[in-house]
């Protein structure tokens, strides 16, 4: 079974809800959109208050390269543009929409539920209508798509994978998307084919989502140059580097792109929404996200309107479980804990877990014995008790020289440490004074 070389751990997966099918989430009655829900510049707004907005509207233009269109996820009127706090505590500028009770979609949107097979745009179409719909990766990133597929010259694109290993405990809503919406996920990886010229896709999953494998399999028979690899479930499978590997055999060097190698890669979500936005011309407005937890009576998959309050989501479960210590935003592994549940949805969130106070224990902090668990869990292959013993001596630049940037943040080592030490925390503080000191210079 394929699987990548280096490190990687196996915590619980508690896939507690992938029986639950995918639930169209009511409106909010008020929306918060940032304009940087994306990786790189935040959006430009072309509205202003008192502007009335149809769904699927432009309300941001993206003006810097690295940056993404953002839409109007409801029908209504232009409230503010102001400083709003996220749900994780930051001041960030948002288009505040009051919601009407009437929703009017743009005209060009398709609404209807017919699957659209035929793919009649050029490669160069393909690429602008990603860009003109707001269509960014699903798999955390939320990296700008449009930027993958324009390939810099002296490169060339020769594999294109799609991320559906779902390696992150609790997660389960592209295990949904992948068997609610299998044809339209298969018609998604073909518009991406298309606009990268392969002749081939391949499709990585891990061999925990049987049904999932199955159901993929049949179906791709019905289409040219897609295949489906079954992973070996080790965590962080879906990880970019690592999924690279296990179905190429080739290595990102430190400091390069998966482009280096000859690959692009795109999450199952990803292909799902450049579907809608090529074949239904429908922008990216909303998101499939799981909301689930152990002590939570009913698992959900929802889709959820950009700019919804977590809030909401709480309420509609019946209020937070009384044992709930933390609401996570991701999942265990790479998830972060939220501080202001009524910090809205981004086009980015992909759950709301809620997890009790005896999961959300943290042991006592011991004294590292340099015994080589964290060396040995690190898909990176590198030195994590290394670090922490540089980032606590304000060493940083000389962390940064030990490859620390090269660092993803995927937790393995915190997991795999018997001495219980921070360690994925250290590095993210590392990462950013390293990025103050960046810009100090």
């Amino acid at each position: 079974m394929r699987t990548f070389r280096l490190g990687g751990v196996h915590p619980e997966e508690n896939k507690i809800s992938t029986n639950a099918k995918i639930e169209v989430f009511p409106l909010p009655k008020q929306a918060v959109v940032f304009l940087n829900q994306h990786l790189g510049a935040p959006a430009t707004p072309v509205v202003a208050k008192g502007d009335a907005v149809k769904t699927g509207q432009l309300i941001a233009k993206a003006e810097a390269f690295v940056c993404a269109n953002i839409h109007s996820p409801v029908t209504g009127t232009v409230n503010k543009i102001d400083t709003m706090k996220d749900i994780f505590g930051y001041n960030k500028t948002a288009i505040v929409i009051d919601v009407a009770e009437t929703e009017e979609w743009v005209e060009t949107v398709d609404t209807t539920p017919d699957i659209k097979r035929e793919i009649t745009l050029s490669q160069k179409e393909i690429i602008d209508k990603m860009k003109e719909m707001g269509i960014v990766g699903l798999g955390g990133a939320t990296f700008p798509t449009h930027i993958k597929y324009m390939i810099p010259e002296g490169k060339k694109a020769e594999y294109l994978l799609i991320n559906a290993a779902e390696c992150e405990p609790y997660l389960t809503s592209d295990h949904r998307v992948i068997l609610d919406h299998t044809e339209e996920v298969l018609i998604g990886i073909s518009v991406l084919r298309k606009a990268l010229g392969v002749p081939k896709a391949y499709i990585g999953i891990e061999n925990n989502k049987p049904e999932p494998i199955a159901r993929l399999q049949e179906m791709a028979k019905q289409f040219e140059g897609i295949e489906v690899v079954p992973l070996k479930v080790k965590y962080p499978q879906g990880a970019e580097k690592q999924l690279i590997y296990s179905i190429t055999r080739r290595c990102v060097p430190s400091g390069k792109l998966p482009i280096d190698v000859g690959c692009v890669v795109n999450n199952i979500g990803t292909a799902f929404s450049v579907y809608e936005a090529v074949q239904k011309n429908k922008p990216l407005i909303e998101t499939i996200m799981t909301v689930t937890g152990k002590s939570l009576g009913q698992q959900h998959n929802y889709v959820v309107r950009i700019g919804t309050p977590f809030s909401d989501l709480a309420n509609a479960i019946g209020g937070l479980p009384e044992d709930t210590c933390k609401i996570i935003s991701g999942g265990t592994m790479m998830g972060k804990a939220i501080v202001n549940i009524d910090g809205p949805i981004v086009k980015g969130t992909s759950s709301m877990l809620l997890i009790s106070e005896k999961e959300a224990y943290r042991f006592e902090e011991q004294d590292c014995i340099r015994c080589g668990k964290c060396v040995k869990a690190c898909p990176m292959g590198l030195e994590p008790y290394l670090f922490s013993s540089l980032i606590n001596n304000g060493k940083f630049q000389e962390a940064a020289d030990n490859h620390l940037m090269d660092c993803m943040e995927c937790g393995c080592c915190l997991f795999s440490c018997p001495a219980h030490k921070p360690l994925t925390d250290e590095i993210r503080l590392a990462k950013t004074k390293l990025r103050q000191m960046q810009q100090k210079k």
